[in-house]
């Protein structure tokens, strides 16, 4: 092997070569470290043991105006977007029915 001299046309090409390489393995390991999975297979969401979903709504919009309508009528809710173009309202047991009859008047 011979040393790359001071004087040589690779010297200048040898600093910015390593430092590209650096920064290409430092870029695929951020990718991996904190990358959004995209692609990868994701578990079904569990049913949540505390909370009984009411209503599937296909816009968040309407989902919201939904909670609105629980939550002047003294009902808690939240909402849960499992999926794109899928809202869940889910309710506290004790408040369902009263919560799907509403929901069955607010026109889901």
């Amino acid at each position: 092997m011979v040393p790359i001299g001071a004087g040589s046309s690779l010297h200048y090409l040898v600093g910015p070569a390593i430092a590209f390489v650096a920064l290409a393995l430092l870029a695929a390991f951020m990718r991996w470290a904190f990358g959004s999975g995209y692609g990868r297979d994701r578990p079904a969401p569990a049913e949540d043991e505390l909370l009984t979903r009411i209503a599937t709504l296909s816009r968040r919009e309407s989902a919201l105006a939904l909670r609105a309508v629980l939550s002047d009528a003294g009902i808690r809710s939240t909402i849960r977007c499992p999926a794109a173009h899928r809202a869940d309202v889910l309710v506290f047991p004790e408040d369902a029915d009263r919560a799907r009859t509403l929901a069955a008047s607010f026109g889901t």
